[in-house]
């Protein structure tokens, strides 16, 4: 569980940084959730083809790719070479989507326990 909150806890602190304006901060977070991210959709990824459960997973591991992309583009446009001490557009889109994407993979985590609930309501 914690391989899978990490690389969404490091975007959130990116999210945080930029905006009191550690974009040095922001930067470092970002490029640490990479592999962190990359490791998780290889993981699910597999899962996913070991078991075919069920269209979920496969749409889970869809979208670990989508954010592990979204992360590498918002650390390459704010990257040292560019030499600016200012956020660029693309990397807080980049970031913003990112977030987006792990809301989204939130919400489609606590799906089957809403499904379930609807299904077997509590008993008054």
């Amino acid at each position: 569980m914690g391989r899978r909150a990490l690389p969404a806890l490091l975007a959130v602190v990116a999210a945080v940084a930029d905006a009191r304006g550690a974009h040095g901060l922001a930067f470092d977070a970002l490029f640490a959730a990479i592999p962190f991210t990359a490791v998780t959709a290889l993981v699910c990824f597999g899962e996913h083809l070991e078991h075919r459960a069920g269209s979920l997973s496969g749409l889970q591991s869809l979208l670990w790719g989508l954010s592990l992309a979204l992360l590498v583009l918002s650390c390459a446009a704010r990257s040292p070479a560019t030499q600016t001490h200012t956020l660029p557009p693309l990397g807080a889109s980049a970031l913003i989507a990112c977030l987006a994407v792990f809301g989204l993979k939130l919400a489609l985590t606590g799906l089957p326990y809403l499904r379930r609930l609807a299904l077997h309501p509590a008993k008054p």
